[in-house]
């Protein structure tokens, strides 16, 4: 049987049901799911286990696109902050600088953890734990530990203020 008639009732209907929740038309996620599939590395196009396959590639296509909407802002729109001019856009890419380069400093995996939890892809703890190689139950609490460290170095890094009057 072909794989388009065998799957295309299914992603219709997969697609109809997550589509609305991720704020895009259901023909458009049926054909991000069609192009994920056709970009497939395999030799064989059908990939094992088709029905389940192709159900978690239509939820993960969802995904992506209620995390893009997020993201992107029309062209007309002008960010909640007003015009922004260029001294605030300095002042936030040096804030940016300072965070990557005291992030950079920090020890052990910190640096890895860090940098995928800021990184601009908005990965989920599953897809940074796959990256890292470590357990996804085990993210939480390295991440603690690091934003302590991290807290931690730029505190001391910041002038504490001088006090005023007697020292108690």
């Amino acid at each position: 049987m072909d794989l388009v008639t065998e799957l295309g009732p299914l992603l219709s209907a997969e697609a109809a049901a997550e589509a609305p929740a991720a704020g895009i038309d259901p023909a458009d996620l049926e054909q991000a799911v069609w192009l994920r599939l056709l970009e497939r590395d395999t030799a064989a196009a059908r990939p094992p286990e088709a029905a389940r396959w192709l159900r978690r590639a239509v939820r993960a296509e969802a995904r992506r696109a209620r995390r893009r909407a997020l993201r992107e802002v029309p062209y007309g729109d002008r960010p909640a902050g007003g015009d922004r001019g260029p001294e605030p856009s300095a002042l936030a890419g040096e804030e940016e600088r300072v965070l990557r380069s005291a992030v950079a400093r920090l020890p052990g995996r910190c640096p890895e953890l860090l940098d995928a939890l800021l990184s601009p892809r908005d990965l989920t703890y599953r897809e940074i734990a796959g990256e890292l190689g470590i357990s996804q139950g085990s993210l939480g609490p390295v991440r603690s530990r690091c934003l302590g460290c991290l807290r931690r170095m730029l505190a001391a890094e910041v002038a504490a203020p001088e006090r005023r009057g007697k020292e108690r």
